[in-house]
């Protein structure tokens, strides 16, 4: 059985989300279980999800089945599990960790917004679009 496809949007401007993306396209071998949609593209509606494109600029989204939107680290939580890897995040969700791995990433999608807004993600090989 296919599991329902899960739609991450990724800044492919940035290295390190261009990498993150890839990588999550390879262990997803062609089931079309993930979708990446890039922020840059025509196929990137802000307005259709109820965001702004600086709302996304400033952390990772993703759209579950049910077109309900998901933000920040359940991102990776629900990208790994459309791919089959869910285990590998499974402990980012258990209590007292989630919170901890949540305000870490809040700071790091944080300090990548000002980055990418100033020198293109401040990443080896990235350029600002």
């Amino acid at each position: 059985m296919t599991m329902p496809r899960f739609e991450i949007f990724i800044d492919a401007g940035c290295s390190l989300c261009s990498h993150e993306s890839k990588l999550l396209q390879r262990l997803d071998r062609g089931r079309g279980r993930l979708v990446v949609t890039d922020l840059q593209s025509l196929d990137f509606a802000s307005g259709e999800l109820g965001i702004t494109y600086d709302d996304a600029m400033r952390q990772i989204y993703g759209r579950l089945p049910d077109g309900s939107l998901v933000r920040g680290v359940e991102v990776f939580r629900q990208a790994y599990r459309a791919v089959g890897w869910g285990w590998l995040w499974a402990p980012t969700g258990w209590p007292i960790i989630r919170q901890i791995v949540d305000a870490l990433y809040e700071r790091f999608a944080a300090w990548r917004y000002r980055k990418r807004m100033r020198e293109g993600c401040g990443l080896p090989g990235n350029q600002a679009a």
